[in-house]
């Protein structure tokens, strides 16, 4: 598994259903989010074939606390040492690995499928040590500065981060790109969702990388436009 670079400075990670992504900064290179429970191995693996170490990740962003984006949380976190960052309304689930909140499905039939096939209830992973929770309108001091920008609706702690160096945005599980530009599969609450859509789509940026399909590598911003206002 080889990560794909997708900007200068950015990494693109397939892992089945979900990407992660590696982000090189003057101090020390950022992971965004971790993938499902026993990913560990194969994200450090790919880091390695960058010709890096596992310790040379000083941070872990965690968008959302879905178990598909903090499962192998807890086991990066013990390989690497990083800080971790998470907004306050999905600490708690990060740290105990449990309390995660309902989901229903997006309109559309094919939503409805993926739902059934991947969304799982009582699930519980491996909690983590949370070092900082994130609000709105943060800058993290990584990679020249990532904008938080607070997304909720598919979860209430969603984030999403804004690069502005590269003009790219880290949609997260805001919406996917799944076949196309859309509706993620479910949300915790879909109206909150469409308001935090218009917010990204009144945004700044070039290209757009999602927790789910492809990544947008021109004109993402217009294309958010046209989808969401």
């Amino acid at each position: 598994m080889v990560a794909k670079q997708i900007a200068p400075g950015c990494f693109e990670l397939a892992l089945g259903a979900v990407n992660v992504f590696l982000l090189k900064s003057e101090n020390g290179w950022a992971l965004i989010v971790t993938g499902f429970a026993n990913s560990a191995d194969r994200i450090l693996t790919a880091f390695q074939q960058l010709g890096h170490q596992p310790v040379d990740i000083r941070h872990i962003i965690i968008t959302h606390a879905h178990p598909d984006h903090i499962g192998s949380l807890a086991a990066l976190k013990q390989a690497t040492h990083a800080t971790i960052y998470i907004h306050p309304a999905d600490a708690e689930i990060a740290r105990t690995g449990t309390g995660f909140r309902p989901l229903t499905p997006a309109p559309g039939m094919m939503n409805g499928l993926l739902f059934r096939l991947f969304i799982r209830s009582n699930v519980m992973v491996d909690g983590a040590t949370i070092d900082h929770e994130i609000n709105a309108g943060d800058v993290l001091p990584i990679a020249g500065g990532l904008n938080i920008v607070h997304t909720p609706g598919h979860c209430a702690g969603h984030i999403s981060l804004l690069w502005q160096r590269q003009r790219l945005l880290f949609v997260g599980d805001a919406c996917g790109n799944l076949p196309r530009l859309g509706w993620s599969v479910g949300y915790e609450d879909i109206q909150i969702g469409k308001q935090s859509l218009e917010q990204l789509a009144a945004l700044d940026f070039d290209m757009a990388c999602f927790g789910h399909g492809k990544t947008i590598t021109q004109g993402a911003a217009r294309q958010f436009r046209t989808r969401w206002l």
